[in-house]
């Protein structure tokens, strides 16, 4: 059984809290008051009371820690403190629709040893409201759902893998670039899925219901708690370039060792 630590309990608190708002929520969405940021980018008045809630309880627990919050942009703490990454309503579109698919994200990061940058993500946790799951991970002490270890999926064969991605919409991504990707990928595999949060996608793909993962696009907020994730479950995470990053945002290609490898190379070939 695992041992939590006061760090992820502290965590975990925040998210259960501001996941409680999002169901009552989540129920009446037709009287969320909703306003457009951008091109199909939608903000609800859930998603900043969740985002405020976490906020509150983790500045309460960590008050010298600074922030990466998605609307509220970065909220800096004391010198040679770590920061919290938060993506207080992953999946907004599903939420506003009323599919029951979106998370949670919060995610630990280390400053660098000259204080100039940020390093190691240390810390993550991916909340589902609905279903009451919460997948969490330490760096070196693995990946859990609950009390339960994670592991990533053993499958080998491209043939028999199930591989998640997200795909662009108006305002965002490239298109054409991700064509490309599908039309490698999709006949060598089993299924590929858009389900619509990209912190579900990697918590999936850490607890092996997918066998891999791709997108671009995306920000710190959307993956750093599901890079870690993935990577204590036993998994590989990099760009298209085979880079490991710390938190690998802009691309993001993740699976087990050997369906990595042949994940990479189908990549690698659709973008020369």
């Amino acid at each position: 059984m695992a041992v939590i630590s006061g760090l992820i309990r502290v965590m975990e608190k925040a998210a259960r809290k501001a996941g409680q708002r999002l169901r009552r929520d989540f129920g009446e969405i037709e009287h969320l008051q909703v306003s457009r940021k951008g091109p199909a980018d939608f903000v609800s008045k859930a998603d900043r009371a969740a985002e405020r809630t976490i906020w509150e309880e983790l500045k309460a627990a960590r008050p010298d820690w600074g922030f990466l919050l998605e609307e509220s942009g970065w909220l800096p703490g004391e010198e040679g403190k770590p920061r919290f990454i938060v993506d207080p309503l992953d999946g907004t579109s599903n939420f506003l629709h009323g599919i029951p698919h979106f998370a949670i994200s919060i995610a630990v990061q280390e400053p660098t040893l000259d204080g100039r940058g940020w390093g190691d993500v240390t810390a993550a946790l991916v909340y589902q409201p609905i279903t009451d799951e919460s997948f969490w991970a330490e760096k070196t002490r693995g990946a859990w759902l609950q009390d339960a270890r994670l592991r990533v999926s053993s499958r080998r064969h491209l043939d028999e893998a199930l591989i998640a991605t997200g795909i662009p919409f108006a305002g965002h991504g490239d298109f054409v670039e991700w064509s490309k990707i599908f039309a490698a990928i999709g006949p060598n595999v089993a299924g590929i899925r858009r389900f619509g949060s990209a912190a579900l996608d990697l918590a999936w793909v850490a607890a092996g219901r997918y066998d891999g993962f791709w997108e671009t696009g995306l920000k710190s907020w959307d993956s750093a708690a599901g890079c870690l994730l993935v990577r204590e479950a036993g998994g590989f995470v990099s760009n298209f370039k085979g880079q490991s990053e710390a938190i690998c945002a802009d691309q993001v290609l993740a699976a087990n060792d050997a369906l990595h490898a042949r994940l990479h190379k189908l990549v690698a070939g659709a973008l020369k």
